[in-house]
């Protein structure tokens, strides 16, 4: 039984071609059992993103990559040629590498990031209740995960944000203890004020203000975090109770000015605001910084803190390689064992039936009168010649062929040494 990985992913293929090989989370299950039947699978797994997908495979059928091309090409209506130019196949120690690097974010758009490992359990759990994870990548999975788990606790891997969105809500953590009293004040409505709050409510704060030029797309983004939507005219009314206050709008004049933050803070009593600019022009006037109580970053700030981070990830996926490489021959070292397993039970097996069959010969010797010594003479010797006559057989075969590994192997199993021909 082999292993393989085969996918098309951010390095290897346009946006173009990535959406069009993505699996719609309904279809998935069908999708899997055409899969196993168009390319004879043991096992499979799909993993869908946007940025990769991938199949992850158990299979006797050693040119299954192009069968597993041939059927991705017709499911999504693809030419298997321009699938077979920006896929790649990895097989069995290189597929079970490929996966761990993959679980602990080693392969990704943004290095470390933690939400691949929940994309491959949820790949992981669909592909089980239908039936087709079972030994082989049952235990691939498992084994993926739990060196995942020893990367995430062993190394600095997704300890440092390393995205706009994400270190500006990592600082904010710096200045509240507890993020969940706070109240948040969004002034944009774009994807990374959509990131932004999705770090926020993951981070604990419950009450989110979304403030934009258009009300329904401030409705469209606040909704989905159980949040407000304001218009940008009313953010003085709303500034007072905002204890974060993050801007990224497309807008070419300042959003808010000196004067109305000066205003929020007198009726905070001079609580602090903690603000971030993502915008380029800036949404706030710098003057704001100059204020007492109001902690303000740009977008500049943001880039520094992204850029050391970036550093201390690619520190930490050097310790990581490391644990990956270990977690990848400690399977490899188990799955030869298991291997050794099958092939000792079949030996035991074999001997056993044959020490059955001549106990039973001696047995009818006993019972027609032959003496006890002679019974045990006979079965002692047809036991040896039944064990040794295949491995004798095949065993002059291999030295008539000049397989000498084959006959040092058996020396070695055996413990035996060879007589010493040399003069005396």
């Amino acid at each position: 039984m082999a292993l393989l990985a085969l996918g098309i992913n951010h390095k290897t293929a346009p946006v173009e071609v990535r959406e069009r090989v993505a699996f719609a989370p309904e279809k998935l299950a069908q999708a899997l059992h055409e899969a196993q039947q168009h390319a004879r699978l043991s096992e499979v797994a799909i993993l869908s993103t946007c940025n990769r997908t991938e199949l992850y495979c158990s299979t006797t059928e050693l040119e299954g990559t192009r069968a597993l091309l041939e059927w991705l090409g017709r499911y999504h209506g693809l030419d298997v040629e321009e699938l077979q130019r920006c896929s790649y196949a990895y097989w069995d120690d290189a597929a079970v590498r490929h996966m761990m690097r993959v679980a602990c974010g080693l392969d990704s758009l943004v290095l470390g990031e933690p939400q691949i490992l929940g994309q491959l359990k949820s790949a992981f759990s669909v592909s089980q209740a239908e039936g087709l994870v079972s030994v082989e990548l049952g235990r691939l999975f498992r084994s993926t995960f739990t060196v995942a788990k020893d990367v995430r606790t062993q190394t600095a891997i997704g300890q440092n944000p390393v995205s706009v969105a994400y270190a500006a809500v990592s600082l904010a953590q710096h200045i509240f203890a507890d993020l969940g009293k706070s109240r948040a004040l969004l002034i944009g409505a774009g994807e990374t004020i959509e990131l932004v709050a999705r770090h926020l409510k993951r981070a604990g704060v419950q009450q989110i203000t979304v403030a934009n030029r258009t009300l329904a797309r401030a409705l469209a983004v606040a909704e989905e975090f159980n949040g407000r939507a304001i218009e940008l005219s009313q953010i003085p009314e709303e500034l007072p109770q905002a204890d974060i206050l993050i801007a990224s709008t497309a807008s070419q004049l300042p959003i808010l000015g000196k004067g109305a933050v000066e205003a929020a803070l007198k009726k905070r009593k001079h609580r602090p605001i903690f603000m971030v600019d993502i915008a380029v022009p800036r949404d706030i006037e710098p003057q704001v910084g100059e204020l007492d109580d109001v902690y303000l970053y740009t977008v500049d700030d943001l880039r520094e803190v992204i850029e050391e981070n970036q550093r201390e990830r690619q520190n930490a996926a050097r310790d990581a390689e490391g644990i990956i490489e270990a977690g990848t021959l400690d399977y490899m070292r188990r799955l030869r064992e298991l291997e050794a397993v099958d092939t000792l039970t079949l030996l035991r097996q074999n001997a056993q039936e044959t020490a059955a069959q001549e106990l039973d010969k001696a047995m009818r010797m006993l019972a027609n009168g032959k003496s006890a010594e002679e019974v045990l003479q006979r079965l002692a010797h047809g036991l040896t010649n039944k064990l040794l006559h295949q491995p004798t057989v095949q065993l002059r075969r291999a030295s008539a062929e000049g397989r000498d590994d084959l006959l040092q192997l058996v020396q070695e199993l055996y413990q035996l040494t060879p007589p010493d021909n040399s003069d005396s």
